[in-house]
């Protein structure tokens, strides 16, 4: 989710050196079948959710300034269509076994590319430019999607998750523990955070 990914971060910006942070991106569909060709993103919101056509430009009106505000751009004249995201999915569970800051800078990419620039985020050589634009080694990356490496992996991680509750983005957990869902203001996040990095040490005083 790209609001929270946004409203996140500003809010780990704001909390500064009060708190360590180390962001780890798990693995969540939210269309796990649908096809290589993917579908018109109109047509699949009014289908999936029961919506008219008004109603989903209406939302997508409300989503484009809500990242606005926070420093994203969606651009809903340029993303027309919704594609499969599981290979991108294996190309950031490879990313994390290289360099957490390079598997973050992979996720932004991959989220303006879908979400800003239109691009289809399941066609092997985007995939392959966007990993290398982040300085991901470009030919592993091609390596690892003609592969079908990190699969597997992939998709235990995906039913832990959604075994365990998980069903919509963004579901943020904390230290393993504590989930916030939904795309939540910058203030709300950043009072959780300031909470949890001052539990340990309430929690020692009082034992």
């Amino acid at each position: 989710c790209a609001i929270g990914l946004q409203s996140l971060e500003q809010a780990i910006a704001r909390v500064g050196d009060a708190a360590r942070i180390e962001l780890h991106f798990q693995p969540f569909e939210l269309n796990p079948g649908l096809a290589e060709a993917g579908e018109d993103v109109i047509d699949h919101l009014v289908e999936k959710y029961g919506i008219s056509e008004a109603q989903v430009k209406q939302n997508s009106e409300a989503i484009r300034t809500r990242g606005a505000d926070l420093g994203f751009v969606f651009d809903m004249q340029r993303r027309r269509r919704i594609w499969n995201t599981f290979d991108a999915h294996r190309l950031l569970h490879w990313a994390e076994t290289q360099d957490l800051d390079r598997q973050r800078a992979l996720k932004h990419a991959l989220l303006r590319a879908y979400f800003s620039d239109g691009e289809n985020v399941s066609d092997h050589e985007a995939l392959v430019r966007i990993a290398a634009s982040v300085g991901l080694d470009g030919e592993r990356a091609r390596e690892v999607l003609a592969s079908g490496e990190y699969a597997d992996a992939v998709r235990e991680r995906e039913q832990f998750y959604t075994g365990n509750g998980i069903s919509a983005v963004p579901s943020i957990i904390f230290n393993e523990r504590h989930l916030i869902q939904g795309g939540q203001p910058v203030e709300q996040f950043e009072r959780a955070i300031r909470q949890l990095s001052a539990a340990p040490a309430a929690e020692a005083r009082d034992a």
